[in-house]
């Protein structure tokens, strides 16, 4: 496959159109960013790169906390909204018919209509250049409930997720494997032709 060398550019994807809330239920704002992510597991660390210049890096550097509100498919038109429109000139929530919801730990509002959120409080702000990253501690995850299964475990790819790629906006598609799943090891048939667990496979 051939390719063509461009010059050093913020080219990435796909990532995630991620509401980002911050302030607090008396003032609360909203912004669109897809340059978050997950940067550590003990203890659970993300992050938030933000220009100074805008309204949320104030908010944001006044209490050091923010939540990021995971996008379903179905609010991608608000998150849209939310990532050209400046929360100093009109209500953002309003606008997009969101409801700031009170967080378990943090000042700042969760999105009611997100089906997860992660609650953080900033530890460290790095200037980059342009951005200004915010390394933050997630301190609490607010999961919908019909997201948990009967064992307690999360089944996010019920969310309806969307995902951001060079300047469109799609919904998540098939399921293409699970983790680990290239090194699998399939299960041996038995001398009686009875699959692992006990089943004569289908025939095709």
């Amino acid at each position: 496959m051939s390719k063509i060398v461009w010059k050093p550019g913020a080219v990435f994807a796909p990532v995630p159109p991620a509401l980002i809330s911050c302030g607090d239920l008396e003032h609360p704002n909203l912004m669109t960013a897809a340059w978050t992510g997950i940067v550590n597991t003990h203890p659970p660390m993300t992050y938030v790169s933000i220009r100074p210049q805008r309204y949320s890096y104030e908010l944001i550097m006044q209490n050091k906390e923010f939540a990021v509100n995971l996008t379903p498919a179905s609010l991608i038109k608000a998150a849209d909204f939310c990532g050209v429109r400046s929360g100093r000139d009109l209500d953002k929530w309003e606008a997009c018919g969101l409801t700031p919801a009170e967080a378990s730990e943090i000042a700042a509002p969760l999105v009611a209509e997100c089906p997860l959120a992660l609650e953080c409080r900033v530890r460290e702000i790095i200037p980059l250049g342009s951005h200004h990253m915010f390394l933050a501690e997630i301190i609490a995850l607010d999961v919908e409930e019909t997201l948990i299964n009967q064992e307690g475990s999360l089944c996010l790819e019920k969310a309806g997720l969307a995902a951001y790629a060079h300047g469109k906006y799609f919904a998540l598609g098939a399921q293409l494997g699970t983790f680990g799943f290239s090194v699998r090891k399939r299960k041996k048939k038995s001398k009686t032709g009875k699959d692992g667990n006990g089943k004569y496979p289908r025939k095709k």
